[in-house]
């Protein structure tokens, strides 16, 4: 289970635990400027009753080439194609790193928050980039050429962010104690401006729920 410490990834948590699977999470340090996320993936797996949490450090710093690992301002909503806090290759590497641990504990699935409808455009996120991963992960491990299979969930690639909130809720699931915010302060406050704060913003107001997330 690959847990960011945002919305969605709580969520599909929230879902992998009611259907009464035992769950692994993974978060990826990768040198990410919105740290508290971290700690929020760390309250999230305690609260959740994760069977293990464990953080890997990939410096992604080092390629550089968003807002949220280089030295680029995170700009506020709004703009056209692909915004600058796509993060290249992000979830290939997480789920590079979810498949290895995957076999390391002859576990058959791996769950994702991807998102295709309320989402910011990443091109890793759509239907197509997780088919072709689910297709490579089938010939790459020994695990898979001895034949078992891995699948990727994604429960929540077809629902809008107003949906999972929703869905979340009727699970019992404290979004408080999630971090979605680009630019959140080391206390986990959100700054209510960026990408991420709008949908999020949007999202509760579209299912009627109260928004608990706390601003700077």
């Amino acid at each position: 289970m690959l847990l960011s410490g945002g919305l969605d990834s709580a969520t599909v948590l929230a879902i992998a635990r009611d259907s009464g699977l035992e769950c692994h999470t993974l978060a990826l340090d990768y040198g990410q400027r919105h740290r508290a996320e971290l700690i929020a993936a760390q309250r999230i797996a305690t609260a959740l009753k994760a069977r293990t949490h464990r953080v890997v450090a990939v410096d992604l710093t080092s390629i550089g080439g968003s807002a949220l690992t280089d030295n680029i301002e995170v700009p506020d909503a709004g703009g056209q194609g692909i915004p600058i806090t796509y993060v290249p290759a992000r979830n290939t590497v997480l789920l590079a790193i979810a498949l290895g641990l995957a076999e390391t504990l002859e576990a058959g699935r791996i769950f994702i928050g991807v998102n295709a409808v309320d989402y910011s455009g990443y091109p890793d996120c759509r239907p197509a980039f997780i088919a072709a991963f689910e297709d490579l992960a089938n010939v790459a491990t020994k695990m898979t050429t001895e034949g078992r299979r891995i699948a990727i969930d994604t429960p929540l690639i077809h629902l809008s962010k107003a949906e999972i909130i929703q869905l979340g809720t009727r699970l019992g699931l404290d979004y408080g104690m999630t971090v979605s915010c680009y630019r959140a302060d080391p206390d986990g406050r959100a700054c209510g401006r960026c990408d991420s704060c709008a949908l999020r913003r949007q999202g509760f107001e579209q299912a009627g729920i109260p928004d608990p997330t706390r601003y700077q």
